[in-house]
């Protein structure tokens, strides 16, 4: 029996608990956990199990639905989270924005292209993917967040 504490920001633990608990069940069931949401979430479970909804846990927290955090559970899918910490406030909007772009734009070419889902939340990045997928979305997010044009990644991700 392993236990994990993760903590998730205090506006994120409606979505895990969800209506009537269904979230919350719903990811224990699929995990084959048990979570006890407090200040912190607690897991407990056998230790890869735990593992696995920590992960969950934490995608949920960074801005994922239950439903998209637990393709996590896939066996090839991982939670990638890039952290703009340590930036002004300006700038991280300003990065954010690049990231999102025009109604969602960007976002939205980034996960057709790769197969990747993406969530922008606080200071951070979160990708979740399988192996290539999340590689990729990664490789385009830094190369937005680094000052390469929209054009320049958008033509890098068709081509591959």
């Amino acid at each position: 029996m392993a236990l994990e504490i993760v903590r998730i920001p205090e506006e994120r633990k409606p979505v895990l608990i969800g209506i009537k608990g269904r979230a919350k069940s719903l990811v224990e069931r699929r995990a084959g956990v048990k979570l006890r949401i407090k200040e912190d979430v607690e897991i407990s479970g056998e230790p890869e199990k735990v593992l696995v909804a920590k992960d969950i846990v934490k995608a949920i927290g960074r801005g994922f639905s239950p439903k998209d955090a637990l393709e996590l559970l896939k066996e090839e899918h991982q939670l990638i989270v890039i952290s703009l910490t340590g930036e002004k406030e300006n700038t991280i909007k300003r990065l954010m924005g690049r990231v999102i772009g025009r109604k969602g734009t960007t976002r939205h070419i980034i996960e057709r292209e790769t197969g990747a889902i993406i969530a922008v939340k606080g200071k951070t990045v979160a990708i979740i993917g399988d192996g290539e997928s999340s590689w990729k979305a990664k490789e385009a997010v830094e190369e937005l967040l680094s000052g390469r044009t929209h054009g320049y990644v958008y033509r890098r991700l068709i081509k591959e």
